[in-house]
């Protein structure tokens, strides 16, 4: 399973991948590649050249129909990543949680959040 997400998989995950997906080695982004990953500029009004390094890290490993990418992130980097992913007929998935919002404070016209997200099962983009 190649990553493309922010975070350090669970063991619920990693059980998810190997139970039910077939995965049998899970491949990180490179630091570099992560540092982008994880924070994509807001101000970009397009991401096509942003997503490039991406694309080409994927195509460095071959990707092809075997393979399973956990795709997840910022929505439109992830949309132009999952079309990639789908047309080289690899299977792009995201993990579904379940959300238990735990607190919420408003300070000073802002919004702070603190949630418990755990874990259901990996969807593939278009089913």
């Amino acid at each position: 399973m190649f990553l493309l997400f922010s975070h350090q998989l669970t063991d619920e995950q990693i059980q998810d991948a190997r139970q039910n997906w077939g995965v049998s080695e899970f491949v990180s982004l490179p630091s570099d590649l992560q540092q982008k990953w994880s924070n994509v500029p807001a101000e970009l009004e397009s991401l096509q050249a942003y997503a490039q390094p991406f694309i080409q890290w994927l195509s460095d490993h071959q990707l092809g129909s075997s393979d399973v990418v956990l795709n997840q992130g910022d929505f439109g980097l992830s949309y132009l990543l999952a079309n990639h992913i789908i047309f080289n007929q690899a299977t792009a998935v995201y993990s579904t949680t379940v959300r238990k919002a735990v607190k919420e404070l408003n300070m000073d016209g802002e919004v702070i959040t603190t949630k418990i997200f755990k874990h259901q099962i990996f969807r593939e983009y278009g089913a």
